[in-house]
C-alpha cells in the first residue's frame, strides 16, 4: 500500500497544478507518483481475483475461466 505521506503528496500536487501549475520537476514527479499508485491499485485488484468465485443463483460456479487461469498460476508459485 502507498504511505499516507505519497498519497498527501499526489493530493498536494493535483491542487497546485489546478491553482498555480507545476514546474518540471513537480510535473516529474507527480508522475511517478500517480505510476506507483496504480500500480499499487493493480495488484490489490489481481490479488482480490485471486480469491474470488462467482456463483449463479442456482448455487454453480460459474467463475471465468481466466479467473480460474490466474488462480492456478498462482497456486503453482
Amino acid at each position: 500500500m502507498l504511505s499516507q505521506d505519497k498519497l498527501s503528496r499526489i493530493n498536494e500536487l493535483a491542487r497546485k497544478a489546478k491553482n498555480e501549475g507545476l514546474n518540471d520537476t513537480e510535473k516529474q514527479e507527480q508522475k511517478d507518483l500517480r505510476e506507483a499508485y496504480l500500480k499499487n491499485v493493480r495488484s490489490s485488484f489481481k490479488n482480490q481475483l485471486k480469491t474470488m468465485t462467482v456463483i449463479d443463483p442456482a448455487g454453480n460456479d460459474v467463475t471465468p475461466q481466466k479467473v480460474r487461469d490466474m488462480q492456478e498460476r498462482n497456486k503453482k508459485h
